[in-house]
């Protein structure tokens, strides 16, 4: 299981540990990802991702799952969370 955000994407990042002295060794940064399980109201239906807390806070932030899949960049999902969104685009065009 990789570390990257399904929904934003964001990803470990590297930076340098460094010490009283300025010694500097090489670190990684890792997302805060949770394991949660986000409501569509447009399919009726629960999903689970893997997501960072501050997509969590801009998914509440945004309206929901729904709000938040139409305004991401595909490029920036998952394979999963991309097929969800395009589930919710196909049943809004024919609600």
């Amino acid at each position: 299981m990789s570390r990257r955000c399904e929904l934003t994407g964001k990803a470990p990042m590297t930076g340098n540990n460094v010490s009283h002295a300025k010694n500097r060794t090489r670190r990684r940064f890792l997302p805060n990802l949770n394991d949660v399980s986000l409501q569509s109201e447009t399919l009726g239906r629960s999903f689970k991702f893997r997501i960072a807390a501050s997509a969590l806070r801009t998914v509440d932030h945004r309206g929901g799952l729904d709000a938040f899949l139409a305004k991401a960049k595909d490029t920036d999902l998952s394979p999963a969370a991309l097929k969800v969104k395009r589930d919710i685009e196909k049943a809004q065009a024919t609600a």
